[in-house]
């Protein structure tokens, strides 16, 4: 059984974001109407939709459905064919060279601690 999608947290991401709802309905390739109702409570995602719009809006499903409190990502979805410097580097990472891994999250702390 999946949860049902807060109304008033798709809101609360949506104008965090600072877009309008016409905005969000392009991002998400939806007819405003069709955003519309699900904002309003008047239609519920399916569960494939719920993470595309967790996706789009920078949030997770949990926290659309109220599992969760926290609106913080909990997953990001990497296009190679947006993203392909980090996408590679991603993958190179997934290749399980440790002590690559390690020299470049040390790198990266260092950077986020500067």
């Amino acid at each position: 059984m999946s949860a049902k999608l807060i109304p008033e947290r798709l809101k609360f991401v949506r104008e965090n974001m600072g877009i309008t709802m016409a905005e969000a309905s392009r991002r998400l390739n939806l007819s405003k109407i069709g955003y519309c109702r699900y904002e309003y409570g008047e239609r519920v995602p399916s569960q494939q939709t719920l993470e595309i719009i967790a996706q789009c809006f920078n949030t997770s499903v949990e926290y659309l459905t109220g599992l969760s409190d926290s609106p913080a990502a909990t997953q990001i979805v990497i296009d190679k064919n947006k993203n392909p410097e980090l996408f590679a580097l991603v993958d190179l990472c997934q290749n399980k060279d440790t002590e690559l891994l390690q020299r470049m999250l040390s790198y990266c702390n260092l950077l986020i601690n500067s």
